[in-house]
């Protein structure tokens, strides 16, 4: 798929997502569906889902996927990395990321995009590849629209 597909991909998925979620007030209900909604139009992943920040640990929110960590410290991993730094964390190689955790030994490849609510992270976005390098700067952008759009209903 070109990067003009997948740009109007992920318009398309993005525009999906304020239907879905514009008239539900409930957080876990809007998280599923984003979870879902990703899920279904990304291609080469493994895992999509949020984890909600409760104190210094990001706890396991709505995902899809295998099993996964239920909890992770702010500062570890991918996850507890982008907390720290209140930035997206776009990983090529998870084995090269200094303190990955791994969930799911398949993966390979990793972003992870902070959610903010009037200027304080409560958690984040984490999808997971089996691929190498499975993320790029259009992700990014996109994904980071994508958690733009949830924190304005959150």
């Amino acid at each position: 798929m070109g990067e003009q597909d997948r740009a109007k991909n992920y318009q398309l998925i993005l525009k999906q997502l304020e239907a879905l979620i514009a008239d539900e007030p409930d957080q876990i209900a809007n998280l599923a569906n984003s979870a879902a909604l990703l899920n279904q139009f990304l291609n080469h992943i493994n895992w999509v889902g949020f984890y909600l920040l409760k104190g210094d640990e990001l706890v396991l929110g709505p995902f899809q996927g295998l099993p996964a960590c239920v909890r992770i410290k702010v500062g570890s991993g991918v996850c507890g990395t982008a907390v720290q730094e209140e930035a997206t964390q776009r990983v090529a190689n998870v084995h090269e990321f200094q303190g990955h955790i791994a969930c799911d030994a398949a993966s390979q490849s990793e972003i992870v995009v902070p959610i903010s609510k009037d200027g304080v992270i409560i958690g984040v976005l984490d999808i997971d590849s089996p691929e190498l390098n499975r993320f790029d700067q259009l992700d990014q952008e996109y994904l980071e629209q994508f958690v733009a759009i949830l924190e304005k209903y959150l």
